[in-house]
């Protein structure tokens, strides 16, 4: 019997997230959706939410800009912190 073993979402979003560091930082102003949803603790609407808050108020510059999307408060920007960047400022 060959059973191929199960992988659990955690270890999956973990991976993703390797994968995004190891690339280098993610510029949070220029991210995709996509790129977005790799970061740890980051789904869909948050990544949706991220999106619309650059197109609203121009480029993220700082930790201040990131923690006024509604849904990062301080324990999901520390998550996120390791993998983002602000580009170029």
């Amino acid at each position: 019997m060959n059973r191929t073993p199960a992988v659990s979402l955690a270890a999956v979003e973990t991976a993703e997230a390797t994968q995004t560091k190891a690339a280098g930082s993610l510029n949070i102003n220029a991210a995709t959706a996509e790129e977005l949803e790799a970061l740890p603790g980051i789904g869909p609407a948050l990544a949706e939410r991220i999106i619309a808050w650059r197109e609203e108020n121009g480029p993220f510059t700082g930790e201040e800009d990131v923690l006024d999307v509604q849904g990062i408060g301080q324990a999901t920007y520390e998550k996120i912190a390791p993998y983002i960047n602000f580009g170029e400022r």
